[in-house]
């Protein structure tokens, strides 16, 4: 009996594996890394018959060398698959593997695969339960464990069957794309060598959810190989924005010291002052990260995610006054409503009423277009406040603790922006709908109880 609980208890816990909110984790939202991952997946997301505008491939703060799809059009990949991966193409191919698990379905089927493995266990445990009641006891108890060895083959088998899918989908996806398979089969290769420093055995991936990268890469290299793109070069100018983007996250997610080893001072590329930059500015030294933010202007004075760069350390520096101008121009070349958040921060941050206004505004557009961004809300909520529009304040506040699970207090917000909106408009519709929503999740936490 305690075998069989195990067994379910490892069933349910893949589930919950498989359906995991990404929310839980930190989701780094960045301007230029959502471009840059919408620009580099779109080829692959044509080839699997959906549309870009409706896939979003998001990136998580963990070291981890991993990728996910956990419902939905998502693609979540950790900052560690970003930092480890030698080039835009390897990142490519991990996209392309997920984006077949999409087209798949298979987090619904995967519901399948645990309910057929739990139903083997369940038969065995009345075949075994009848066969003690008769006496057998050790011929019941040796069911048990075969029905829980049966059904844990059968549910490894159906992951590892649904893995190779994804990997021929996720080929399909490259050639279509006219993009080679050289940087999938090359992360294979990193995976590979992680299992030998782990010291898996090669020889079957038996007991494995997913196949061995070996496995794996004998089956792709017959399908890359021959493929008219297996020698196309990478796009030079996707590289040199993956090689910003890696930069980027190394010196976000890493120790400042660890990010000054791998980019010294005597490199002066472009993906070496972006990560010192955000080494020095993590570590306080905001003169220092100023100076390379400057150094990246000094060569490309208008690029937006560079005068984002200046802005974002002037304006956590205590200098949100300074911080304006290069934000306001980085919004002006964009209109990307990350960005457009950051500029309103600094003109709310400047305690100047004269900037308020244009603060209203530039949130407005901001949430139009992205309505995922607790902090947006909350910054809105300020400017409502300020200008004493306290039912809009707390439809804002609403918004923003519905957005991070909050439940009591966005039903408690949308209550009081009710109390002060006209019936019927957009607004208190909005209020409604969130109260609404918001009553129901607590009803529903309650009866879990």
């Amino acid at each position: 009996m305690r075998r069989l609980f195990q067994f379910l208890a490892v069933m349910l816990a893949s589930l919950a594996l498989m359906a995991r909110p990404a929310l839980a984790q930190q989701i780094l939202r960045d301007a230029e890394t959502e471009a840059f991952m919408a620009d580099m997946s779109a080829p692959l997301v044509k080839a699997a018959g959906m549309d870009p505008r409706n896939v979003q491939i998001m990136v998580i703060n963990n070291p981890d060398i991993n990728a996910f799809v956990a419902g939905g059009q998502y693609v979540w990949v950790h900052s560690g698959l970003i930092a480890q991966a030698d080039n835009v193409n390897q990142l490519q191919g991990v996209v392309a593997h997920e984006l077949g698990h999409i087209e798949g379905g298979h987090i619904i089927r995967s519901g399948e695969g645990i309910k057929e493995a739990t139903g083997i266990t369940l038969l065995s445990l009345v075949l075994g339960a009848a066969a003690i009641a008769g006496g057998a006891g050790e011929a019941g108890m040796g069911l048990m464990g075969l029905g829980q060895q049966a059904a844990m083959s059968k549910f490894l088998a159906f992951s590892r069957a649904q893995e190779s899918s994804a990997d021929l989908a996720g080929a399909r996806y490259l050639h279509t794309a006219g993009i080679s398979g050289k940087g999938s089969l090359d992360f294979f290769k990193k995976l590979q060598n992680q299992e030998y420093r782990l010291a898996i055995p090669q020889d079957n991936s038996y007991g494995r959810t997913h196949p061995l990268s070996g496995e794996r890469i004998q089956v792709l290299r017959e399908v890359y190989e021959p493929d008219p793109a297996w020698n196309k070069p990478v796009d030079p100018y996707l590289e040199a924005r993956f090689e910003r983007i890696k930069a980027k996250l190394i010196g976000f997610a890493s120790e400042p010291r660890q990010t000054l080893i791998k980019y010294p001072e005597s490199d002066l590329s472009i993906p070496a002052h972006y990560a010192r930059a955000y080494a020095w500015h993590k570590s306080a030294y905001p003169d220092r990260a100023l100076a390379e933010a400057n150094a990246l202007l000094a060569g490309m004075p208008h690029d937006p995610y560079f005068l984002e760069l200046k802005g974002q350390i002037l304006l956590e520096s205590g200098k949100p006054r300074e911080a304006i101008a290069p934000l306001r121009e980085a919004v002006k070349l964009t209109n990307q409503p990350l960005i457009s958040t950051l500029l309103a921060h600094a003109l709310i941050a400047s305690e100047d009423e004269a900037n308020f206004a244009e603060a209203e505004q530039v949130l407005k557009l901001a949430v139009a277009r992205d309505r995922e961004n607790p902090f947006a809300w909350y910054q809105l909520g300020v400017v409502y406040e300020r200008r004493g529009d306290t039912p809009r304040a707390a439809l804002a506040t609403a918004e923003r603790y519905s957005m991070i699970g909050q439940d009591q207090m966005a039903l408690r917000s949308a209550d009081a922006a009710m109390q002060g909106l006209k019936p019927g408009t957009v607004d208190y519709l909005r209020a409604q709908d969130i109260a609404m929503v918001s009553r129901a999740a607590i009803e529903q936490h309650r009866k879990k109880r």
